[in-house]
């Protein structure tokens, strides 16, 4: 396995994924369920982020083709749903309990696009279009799996920042990562809608 890939791959994806950035969005989506189902939410997450990366690394260009779609187009497609999630964080209709599932909130928006996000895809994609031979293989897929691991445990044991923020502070919380979450979908579509632009103006 080639130890440098593979740390070059663990960092970019670590960096794209952004763990300590995660938390407060994980723990304002999370923030009125119980310990077991929060853990449980991390969990699913991860998992799914882990099955959307793998798939797209080895069939998501096959795919793309297939559907006609372009990467900037699914870019844009995550920013939209990041902004419907923003905007219930910040109007506060995510605070209900009896509106949250958890399985709903762990594969969307946690596992995807939050962590399976548009970057970490095409990133993972360009990794393994550029492997050459196994061992490039097999360093590229240990990093993949060392990042989620990572991520995993910097959620599962994000719950003992609940006991100390309290009801009022993951309020406060669940506002600024609704922010933040907005933030990050707004960049995403004008990333997007900038890569549409490169790409037709190169056509013409």
């Amino acid at each position: 396995m080639d130890a440098k890939l593979f740390g070059e791959v663990f960092v970019t994806l670590l960096v794209i994924v952004d763990p300590p950035g995660m938390m407060p969005i994980f723990l304002a989506l999370t923030g009125p369920l119980t310990a077991r189902d929060r853990n449980r939410a991390a969990w699913q997450a991860v998992a799914l982020a882990l099955g959307v990366i793998v798939i797209f690394a080895v069939a998501g260009q096959t795919l793309l083709d297939y559907l006609h779609v372009d990467l900037p187009a699914l870019q844009a497609a995550g920013g939209l749903l990041l902004i419907l999630v923003a905007l219930e964080l910040l109007t506060g209709k995510a605070d209900d309990p009896s509106q949250q599932v958890t399985s709903n909130i762990a594969l969307v928006p946690l596992g995807t696009p939050l962590l399976a996000g548009p970057g970490a895809i095409v990133a993972t994609m360009l990794f393994v279009q550029q492997a050459d031979g196994g061992a490039d293989v097999t360093a590229i897929a240990a990093a993949i799996v060392a990042v989620m691991a990572t991520v995993w445990i910097v959620l599962r044991f994000s719950g003992g920042i609940v006991k100390v923020l309290r009801p009022g502070g993951i309020e406060v919380l669940t506002r600024i990562a609704g922010l933040l979450l907005a933030a990050i979908a707004v960049q995403l579509i004008a990333d997007a809608v900038a890569a549409f632009v490169t790409q037709y103006a190169d056509m013409t």
